[in-house]
């Protein structure tokens, strides 16, 4: 087993309990998750993958996920034109469609490879339509959540070295200044 880096794993924790408050986790959420883990190291995005920093991050969302029951999608890095590293079942119940490729660290990155190789029944697929994510960074997830995305805000601002960002998703307000929206919609616009 990958030796953990502690600091990495209590960052992911922290800035999922953030995640959290702004979006209550549970087994009907996909958080999409995109990460550099040389950016993680404190180097330039896709230069250094780190298996032992993926390993770190893998773990805390582990956790989060038998905890929470709240599922996690990895997106690949731009070699594999951003496609994503998910539990086959969650794909099938969403109605994704699998693509035959298989990630490796120089072509997928580092984060997609540890969790196609961790995951106990991985697929790829090219599209989701996500909930919320992690963009750990700045590795530009925004294509794979649901219109529309609003920022989140931690505590956390990096993992190890890495920029991070995080957004959850609500439904479009649509129909205009006649248009009546829920108290819960409105107070979340503030």
């Amino acid at each position: 087993m990958e030796e953990l880096d502690q600091k990495i794993v209590e960052a992911v924790s922290r800035a999922l309990n953030d995640l959290e408050q702004a979006m209550p986790f549970n087994d009907r959420k996909l958080l999409v998750v995109g990460c550099s883990t040389s950016e993680v190291s404190g180097k330039s995005i896709g230069t250094s993958g780190s298996m032992n920093a993926a390993a770190s991050i893998f773990a805390a969302l582990k956790k989060c996920h038998e905890q929470t029951g709240v599922h996690f999608a990895f997106q690949c890095c731009e070699h594999l034109n951003r496609a994503l590293v998910i539990d086959r079942a969650v794909a099938e119940h969403r109605g994704y469609d699998e693509v035959t490729v298989r990630p490796i660290r120089h072509a997928g990155g580092a984060m997609a490879t540890y969790a196609y190789e961790h995951m106990v029944d991985p697929v790829i697929v090219e599209f989701i339509r996500a909930d919320g994510g992690l963009d750990i960074g700045d590795t530009l997830i925004g294509m794979h959540l649901k219109h529309v995305a609003v920022p989140v805000r931690s505590e956390i601002r990096e993992i190890g070295h890495a920029h991070l960002v995080m957004a959850r998703t609500r439904p479009k307000l649509i129909g205009g200044e006649r248009a009546i929206y829920p108290e819960k919609e409105r107070i979340r616009q503030i």
